[in-house]
């Protein structure tokens, strides 16, 4: 199989969200603390993320997705996972040359 042959439709990770940047939201009266970022890299190069959370008050409601806020702080978070994952991606296949 060749590079040509290959078809990724998207690279994501999963990024915790420190406490200090984490945020509240609300959907259907209930409060959800957002902890967790999913980004994906498109085949186009854009960049879709979602946020994920609990409900506050606790219960065994679903984990959630919500828009990401356009925070330059988010935004900083996602672009250092983004190296991180990118180190972690060439370090774990090297192939021998």
């Amino acid at each position: 199989m060749t590079s040509e042959e290959v078809e990724v439709s998207a690279l994501a990770i999963n990024v915790a969200v420190p406490e200090s940047l984490q945020w509240t939201d609300t959907r259907r009266d209930v409060v959800f603390r957002l902890s967790t970022l999913n980004v994906r890299l498109l085949p186009d190069g854009r960049l879709a993320a979602k946020a994920y959370g609990r409900p506050v008050e606790g219960g065994r409601s679903a984990y959630t997705s919500f828009p990401v806020p356009d925070r330059p702080e988010l935004s900083a978070l996602i672009g250092e996972a983004a190296q991180v994952a990118a180190e972690r991606w060439r370090t774990a296949y090297a192939p021998e040359a």
